[in-house]
């Protein structure tokens, strides 16, 4: 797994953490636009954590429509974590 990220372990943490970051809120936009049902535990989780990780951008959009709302409130924040996770994981692997 090194060697696909880089090689330099902090790197990886980093890419790793922006990643799964990135994941959670695509479950739950996903979830969302599927109609998941939330009484799920496995739902309910997704939409916890992919509120607590947009928390800085909660309601940034608000278009009348819930699903755009969602992928903008949602997508938002998954593009920023993938891009400054990698941009902070090179800069980590050339230093």
């Amino acid at each position: 797994m090194a060697r696909r990220y880089g090689g330099n372990p902090a790197a990886v943490i980093i890419l790793i953490a922006a990643d799964i970051a990135a994941l959670i809120l695509i479950l739950w936009i996903l979830f969302a636009l599927l109609d998941a049902n939330r009484a799920n535990d496995l739902v309910d989780w997704v939409h916890h954590s992919a509120n607590w990780l947009s928390g800085w951008s909660r309601n940034l959009f608000t278009p009348d429509n819930d699903k755009w709302r969602t992928v903008l409130n949602y997508g938002l924040p998954a593009v920023v974590y993938l891009l400054i996770g990698h941009a902070i994981a090179g800069r980590v692997n050339r230093a």
